[in-house]
């Protein structure tokens, strides 16, 4: 209420309001492998403080996470693990592929590096580099905020469209029953 009494208020539409406070509010889970994990570290110090843009909240449990960062080689062996974590993490959920390795696999073509981790999982945004600079990291994370914003992302579409999560490995648990 204003001081000369009169009631303001603001009117929008939910879903643009709901973006809004995603895109400033992303919590980043690092899923860091190799090389290019130095340079996300780079990217969260004060030199290039990615908390400017809402991303300073670094969690390690993919429960409290919306944003994975996928930075390094993914081997055939990890697939599974990435593939599980990114199921943990709630809806909405974005994922970022930092550098050639996560991206496309990079220098190792090879029976053991997968070829890319949208093979695994869907990703948002790809980060070109082997390493990538910590500027490119930003404008990055900058992109993916406005694709959220605008609604592009594979997270909102699904949600729009009401599809469940597709599910390309589906681990076993000791009864037997398949976990998605």
């Amino acid at each position: 209420m204003a001081k000369d009494g009169h009631a303001s208020f603001l009117t929008t539409r939910l879903e643009p309001f709901i973006n809004w406070g995603q895109r400033h509010a992303m919590w980043p889970l690092p899923f860091g492998t190799s090389c290019c994990g130095i340079e996300m570290m780079a990217t969260l110090c004060s030199d290039y403080d990615m908390a400017r843009f809402g991303s300073e909240a670094i969690r390690f449990s993919p429960r409290q996470a919306d944003l994975i960062i996928c930075a390094g080689i993914v081997n055939s062996k990890m697939s599974p693990i990435l593939k599980t974590v990114y199921d943990q993490m709630s809806e909405p959920k974005w994922v970022m592929s930092f550098g050639a390795c996560a991206s496309s696999g990079g220098v190792f073509p090879v029976y053991s590096v997968t070829q890319g981790i949208d093979n695994i999982i869907p990703v948002d945004i790809y980060i070109p580099g082997c390493p990538p600079s910590p500027d490119a990291v930003l404008y990055g994370l900058l992109e993916l905020r406005e694709r959220i914003k605008r609604g592009e992302t594979h997270s909102q579409r699904r949600i729009r469209e009401n599809q469940p999560a597709p599910m390309e490995y589906s681990s076993i648990t000791r009864g037997g029953a398949p976990q998605p």
